[in-house]
């Protein structure tokens, strides 16, 4: 059974502190890890809090799916929106549909 990070393989924003980095031992490793995360995605952004770049590639992406906040959720390539938005499908049981329809239950 996989866990609910379905929409990992749609969009998902990761963030490599420093403490994560100095906490690897070796550079290969590193880039080994990296790349699996860019092999395992098919949208995924590494930036940096405060830079001007960032910001704007993360604006974009944000105008294309009309969200702002998150968490923002996708399942099969579709968004079905925030926490209250899965919260609604899993009370009505669509939820559960929606991932049995995926074959990911």
């Amino acid at each position: 059974m996989m866990s609910i990070i379905i929409f990992r393989n749609v969009f998902r924003r990761i963030t490599l502190s420093a403490n994560v980095a100095s906490s690897i031992s070796s550079n290969d490793v590193l880039v080994d890890k990296v790349q699996q995360l860019i092999n395992n995605h098919k949208v995924i952004i590494f930036s940096k809090t405060f830079c001007p770049y960032c910001i704007k590639a993360k604006e974009i992406l944000e105008k294309i799916i009309d969200a702002k906040t998150v968490p923002r959720i996708f399942i099969d390539g579709k968004c079905i929106g925030g926490c209250d938005d899965t919260l609604i499908l899993h009370r009505n049981g669509d939820l559960e549909k929606i991932l049995k329809q995926i074959n990911t239950i």
